[in-house]
């Protein structure tokens, strides 16, 4: 197969999705239809692969090939604050979509009491194999998982925040904490980027050239006491993490 050929329609065919031509959610040609347009099938499989692999588009089962969303959520380090009270509806993930006009929600997939790793331990600052409780669960935007997130906590924080308990915590886990006494005060994040394990493509629907970010967020009570430490990654071509209006002396004298 003429490598110019597959390369020069799987560009053709970005071309049309980055116009607009094919909006997100869109149903791609056929590869019947690209073949009596004059394409070869081998050509239109290879471009179809291409543009998996660089997020243009995903393959589903019964579907066929359409154009994925690539719409980006601002994401910045203020949507902590809107959730510190108790009461609210919507966590940190959800104010975030919605501030940006977009249906995110948070779907919960496993609840369980772990002995805490090393690492783990060492960002909740208790010792390993302490009793910890992990909740996994997917940051999803109108049926696309969009970060596969999972989120740590000493036992005994998650205890009396009901953190350990199934299903989803209606208001944001700060929210629940707020409630019980614990105090969250302050965030820190690190971010960095490479490129997904297989199964993160896979469980993300983008291809493997697309990069992920991981975020790695611990918070902390009033008091400086470890609460959470919550480990994130996501689609980099989704998401944009603002840290607006932060000091620049950051203590200096």
């Amino acid at each position: 197969m003429p490598l110019q050929r597959w390369r020069d329609l799987a560009d053709r065919l970005a071309e049309r999705i980055e116009s607009d031509e094919f909006p997100p959610g869109a149903k791609m040609p056929t590869t019947v239809e690209l073949m009596a347009q004059g394409e070869s099938k081998p050509s239109i499989e290879r471009a179809y692969r291409e543009l998996v692999d660089r997020g243009f588009v995903v393959r589903k089962p019964r579907v066929g090939t359409v154009v994925r969303n690539r719409s980006r959520v601002r994401v910045p380090l203020s949507r902590y604050g809107a959730v510190l009270r108790p009461g609210g509806d919507k966590g940190p993930w959800e104010t975030a979509t919605t501030a940006v006009g977009l249906e995110g929600s948070v779907v919960a997939l496993s609840i369980e009491r772990i002995s805490a790793p090393r690492e783990i331990a060492s960002l909740l600052e208790i010792e390993p194999g302490s009793p910890a409780v992990r909740r996994s669960r997917h940051a999803v935007i109108d049926g696309d998982v969009v970060q596969v997130q999972d989120a740590y906590y000493p036992a005994e924080v998650a205890a009396a925040a009901g953190l350990d308990e199934p299903g989803k915590i209606v208001g944001g886990v700060f929210g629940a904490m707020t409630a019980t006494g614990l105090d969250p005060q302050t965030a820190s994040e690190t971010v960095t980027a490479r490129p997904p394990t297989k199964a993160e493509a896979a469980e993300l629907g983008i291809g493997e050239r697309v990069p992920v970010l991981c975020i790695e967020r611990v918070v902390r009570s009033g008091s400086g006491l470890a609460l959470e430490a919550l480990r994130v990654v996501g689609a980099a071509d989704r998401l944009e993490l603002h840290y607006g209006e932060l000091p620049l002396a950051g203590g200096v004298p």
